[in-house]
């Protein structure tokens, strides 16, 4: 609830306050131009990242891989191409961020993580939890 809450008042409260600050500064006319630029740039940067992460999953496919860290990053793309779209500054720093391989690296290994450790532990269908690494090791 608390992550909603932020995601659909905070956020954007902080986004309206910053384009606000910024058109009072540069004028409102140009702070539109540089919010319409980055939305722009930002969803070409977004089909050129993801037609190459694309041709990566291609790739691992064909060489028999199972293409894990490709398809991570593709979700990330694919959420950095969304709020870039979105209008704002602090979403334009979060889907470039996102975008540029140097910062989606750590941001990926993150991810796989938090997948990892969610899938280690899973519940049966009696309700019972059962650690998947336990079991690994009991065999």
């Amino acid at each position: 609830m608390l992550k909603l809450f932020l995601a659909f008042t905070v956020i954007p409260t902080l986004e309206l306050y910053l384009l606000v600050q910024v058109g009072a500064r540069i004028g409102a006319l140009a702070t539109i131009a540089v919010v319409l630029g980055t939305g722009f740039l930002g969803a070409w940067l977004a089909k050129l990242e993801g037609l190459s992460t694309l041709n990566r999953i291609r790739e691992a496919l064909q060489a028999g891989e199972v293409p894990t860290n490709e398809l991570v990053e593709g979700v990330l793309i694919l959420v950095a191409g969304v709020v870039l779209i979105t209008p704002g500054f602090l979403t334009d720093l979060a889907g470039l961020t996102l975008l540029f391989p140097l910062t989606r690296y750590p941001i990926r290994e993150w991810v796989k993580s938090k997948l990892e450790a969610r899938m280690a532990v899973r519940s049966t269908p009696y309700g019972e939890t059962i650690n998947h690494e336990d079991v690994r090791n009991h065999h």
